[in-house]
């Protein structure tokens, strides 16, 4: 196992970009050396580590992963995290592999026949054993061989995505591919609430969309995301006003207002309650290391 997860840490350094992104579709490199806090939505994926640690807060909740294991996210999911045991030098190095359903569908009819998965917590860590890093350090290897991206690629992908369905976080990958289950109603609220973040929302309406009662809404929404669908909503205001703040920095009222609130005051203080300083003054440090 320390063999691979060489291999894999050489790889990463080796064809790791500042946009993340690889040769091989849906296959992302991370290379980083700082230790200041990231805001980020994320996407459904699977994180190899393999230099490193990285803390992710989720509502109340810590998830923490270091070299030699993954975390699995199933959801668009508002997280904050940053990386641990890095220093100039030593960077975290880590790999993402986008999570797709339609690949992931057909193979639960090749999955061992199991109960319908209960709706968990979208976001799960645990080790990384040789099962997985074998195909995982193959598919680096195609970074070297462009020629075989188009033909083993997908095979790759499909054998990663077994050894994750035939693994302790089974239940949770098999989530993502029931188009019934209770991860994809959820989700249709999910994506709801990321388009149309800044207008008024109706629990009732979510789960409306979502094909459940409004009590069965509630409960499935925080199993999976951890957090009330008011939360997840303020969460993502608050992210992208921050976005917006880099080019805007001086219309701390305006930018509020873009993305859903009425008083400039609550904006304030919801933003600094999230970030650790105001509004205008985090935009300020961040332009500044920017």
């Amino acid at each position: 196992m320390q063999t691979l997860l060489d291999e894999i840490r050489e790889r990463i350094s080796a064809h790791a970009r500042p946009d993340l992104g690889s040769a091989v579709p849906g296959l992302l490199l991370s290379k980083v050396d700082q230790v200041e806090p990231e805001y980020a939505l994320s996407e459904p994926l699977l994180i190899v580590m393999a230099q490193g640690g990285k803390r992710l807060l989720l509502g109340d909740r810590a998830y923490e992963y270091r070299a030699g294991q993954c975390l699995l996210v199933t959801a668009d999911l508002p997280v904050t995290g940053h990386y641990v045991d890095v220093a100039p030098g030593r960077p975290a190095l880590s790999l993402g592999l986008v999570l797709r359903a339609a690949v992931i569908a057909p193979l639960l009819l090749e999955a061992a026949a199991a109960r319908r998965p209960r709706p968990e917590a979208a976001i799960a860590t645990c080790e990384a054993g040789p099962d997985l890093l074998d195909p995982v350090a193959r598919m680096l290897r195609l970074l070297d061989r462009p020629q075989d991206v188009r033909v083993l690629a997908p095979l790759i992908e499909r054998e990663i995505l077994w050894r994750l369905l035939t693994g302790p976080l089974g239940g949770r990958v098999r989530q993502i591919g029931l188009a019934d289950g209770e991860l994809a109603h959820v989700t249709k609220a999910i994506r709801w609430i990321r388009e149309h973040y800044a207008e008024p929302m109706r629990v009732e309406d979510l789960a409306r969309l979502a094909g459940l009662s409004v009590s069965a809404f509630h409960r499935h929404f925080r199993a999976v995301t951890t957090l009330s669908p008011l939360q997840f909503q303020k969460r993502i205001r608050l992210q992208e006003a921050r976005s917006l703040l880099l080019a805007r920095p001086g219309d701390v009222a305006g930018v509020g207002h873009l993305v859903g609130y009425d008083s400039p005051s609550q904006f304030t203080r919801e933003y600094r309650r999230l970030f650790g300083a105001p509004p205008g003054q985090d935009a300020a440090r961040l332009r500044a290391d920017a």
